[in-house]
């Protein structure tokens, strides 16, 4: 299974742009801050991740804020050049 539930912080939205199928994209930056157990010890978790939303969900991201920490949920992909990944936003809750 490929599911990924985030919370984070958005920090950088492009333009709208559209796919070679006329679907509305964002490309988005997301960062993340947590603390997590690891082997029994705290382990701070701070991250940056670049994520893209296509088709419907590119509104409601549209409407948040720069700023604003929300729960994103979808699926990581190879990008587009083969360098690194990228989280498909599917859904959120702001």
């Amino acid at each position: 299974m490929n599911r990924l539930i985030l919370s984070a912080e958005l920090v950088e939205r492009g333009a709208t742009r559209y796919t070679p199928a006329g679907l509305p994209a964002l490309d988005l930056s997301l960062k993340h801050e947590s603390e997590v157990v690891e082997d029994k010890q705290p382990r701070k978790v701070v991250m940056t991740i670049r994520a893209v939303a296509i088709g419907g969900i590119t509104r409601k991201i549209a409407t948040l804020a720069l700023g604003q920490v929300a729960s994103y949920a979808g699926f990581i992909a190879p990008s587009r050049n083969a360098k690194g990944l990228v989280f498909h936003v599917t859904e959120v809750d702001a």
